[in-house]
């Protein structure tokens, strides 16, 4: 790789440096979601904590991470912030180790749930110094190298998937606590890489830009966004969830807090509006999050569930594949096609949506590599290419709109992707049971916590302990009835009763209709990319600006 577009000496080794830190977010992303049915067999956990666990605690953390990283990397340094994740990692995995089979269920969901929050802290903390690190020192050329920095990510979740599919599962498998620290080696290589580096300075920062010159293109608007989801952060969460306070006080606290942060801005940019661009995008990347990372937490999971829990595990290897050889082509695609990166986004839009609709139709293995090699061409430019925009348009913000941007995307999930695609798995599978036999589904519906999702009905999901068996076996018959030979699969299949292939059918039927209500969300991303093209259209085209450009009058913040 030419380091022609460089500006440091070093830069070849913090790229990939960067590279190997959200390396091993993807690894320990990618074991969480193979260890799904485990978390939720072993502690009887349902749908909509496991999505609150591996999505809404990791990504609503991260969130944390990169926008208060952001805001501060200029002022510490990339280095401290970089010890500081170090750190963060190695004890979320004793914290997250401390859940033991026969502990009680809601003691086991909180350490799985805050061992999580501490994983997805380091993570937001070194992609608020990844991302802004990388469009410094490629300034000409962000697109690309910024595709290439969360290459890594689908990466890390095919060595995630690979650790779930060799040593999740046969006789010789790994306990789940050996599977999940195996992210601590990409770990240490990136302490390594980082050590005693020198790191170049944002335009901002050596323009000598004060921060709230830095957040005014930000400004009122954009930062609204991140107190409203924030809001509902700390009122399900923190305040309603980890100090156990009734509504009213978790409104009220939750709220203060929510209005001091837009407070803060306002007053730190004298009540600069901000720009409605960046409003714009902010609201595009929190459908983004939950369309392409809300997603991925459970598209495993589903496709297992379509098919065979293995089959699961190879497509979720696949589709990361596809995504991390794709991600070094967003310079041929700018550069030799024509599309710029507005037109990425939409096409990709388009493609996610296709794709999303395919995959809830699959029936056999072979038509799902077909159904989600689209499924992985529409995601996988979506997160680096939105960065790569705010990196182009906006250069005086520095690391600040960068890491609102991936916060606001990662609250998203946290609070709507994640919780919400468990909801509606355990609303759609319960539904179908109750419609085809109510008798059954009032004898097998669970007893413990109901699922819940914003002001959505809440429900009574089929109980774990009864769907995972009835799961299994009729995987069994279905390998069976397509040429199975294997003795054991051919003893379990004959084990199948008539009730545990309709609670099987049931959840089959259940995640189906969850991906076509999720292809919904790109449908929009597309109209939003469609107006912004038509918009850059009518300026003149898409280019980059320096911060002299962005803030002569061709794109100054609204005030």
């Amino acid at each position: 790789m030419s380091n022609s577009d460089a500006i440091a000496p070093n830069a070849s080794r913090l790229l990939w440096a960067g590279f190997t830190a959200i390396l091993a977010a993807g690894v320990g992303f990618g074991v969480r979601g193979g260890l799904f049915s485990t978390w939720e067999s072993t502690f009887n956990l349902n749908g909509a904590q496991l999505g609150a666990i591996s999505l809404g605690a990791g990504f609503i953390s991260f969130c944390f991470g990169i926008i208060i990283g952001g805001i501060v990397v200029d002022k510490i340094g990339y280095g401290k912030l970089v010890f500081t994740a170090f750190l963060l990692h190695v004890l979320s995995a004793f914290v997250t180790f401390a859940a033991k089979p026969g502990m009680d269920s809601n003691t086991a969901y909180q350490f799985l749930y805050w061992g999580t929050f501490l994983f997805g802290l380091a993570n937001g903390t070194l992609e608020a110094v990844a991302n802004p690190l990388v469009a410094t020192l490629y300034p000409k050329n962000r697109t690309h190298y910024l595709n290439i920095l969360h290459a890594s990510w689908p990466l890390g979740m095919v060595f995630g998937g690979l650790i779930g599919w060799t040593l999740g599962s046969g006789e010789n498998a790994w306990d789940w606590k050996w599977q999940l620290a195996l992210y601590l080696v990409p770990t240490l290589a990136y302490g390594i890489m980082f050590f005693k580096q020198k790191y170049p300075k944002s335009e901002a920062s050596a323009k000598g830009l004060k921060l709230g010159e830095m957040f005014k293109d930000v400004g009122i608007l954009g930062t609204l966004i991140v107190s409203v989801l924030l809001f509902f952060f700390l009122r399900r969460d923190f305040f309603g969830g980890l100090l156990g306070l009734n509504e009213t006080l978790s409104n009220i606290f939750s709220g203060i807090v929510a209005f001091a942060l837009l407070a803060w801005v306002a007053t730190l940019t004298k009540f600069a509006i901000g720009h409605w661009l960046i409003f714009v995008l902010f609201i595009t990347h929190a459908l983004v999050g939950s369309v392409e990372l809300g997603t991925d937490g459970w598209i495993q999971n589903i496709t297992g569930t379509i098919l065979n829990p293995e089959q699961g595990k190879i497509l979720f290897v696949f589709t990361s594949l596809i995504m991390f050889g794709l991600r070094f082509c967003a310079h041929f695609i700018e550069s030799k096609a024509g599309v710029k990166p507005i037109g990425l986004l939409f096409i990709c839009s388009l493609l996610a949506v296709v794709g999303l609709n395919l995959v809830s139709a699959v029936s056999s293995f072979g038509v799902a590599f077909g159904a989600l090699f689209v499924y992985a061409l529409g995601k996988t430019f979506f997160w680096p290419t939105m960065l790569a925009v705010i990196g182009d348009r906006f250069p005086r913000t520095g690391a600040v709109a960068m890491s609102l941007m991936g916060g606001i995307g990662m609250l998203s999930v946290g609070l709507l992707g994640g919780p919400g695609l468990g909801y509606a798995r355990d609303r759609f599978s319960a539904g179908e049971l109750k419609e085809a036999d109510s008798a059954l589904y009032a004898e097998v519906k669970s007893t413990g916590n109901a699922s819940e999702f914003l002001s959505f009905e809440s429900v009574q999901p089929i109980d774990p302990k009864v769907l995972n068996p009835a799961k299994d076996i009729y995987a069994a018959k279905v390998a069976v009835d397509r040429g199975s030979e294997d003795e054991k699969t051919i003893q379990k299949a004959a084990t199948l009763t008539p009730e545990q292939e309709l609670i099987a059918k049931s959840d089959i039927q259940g995640n189906r209709k969850v991906l076509k209500i999720d292809s919904f969300i790109p449908a929009g991303m597309a109209v939003i990319y469609l107006l912004l093209m038509l918009y850059f259209r009518a300026i003149g085209g898409y280019k980059p600006l320096n911060i002299e450009e962005a803030t002569g009058g061709v794109e100054g913040p609204v005030r």
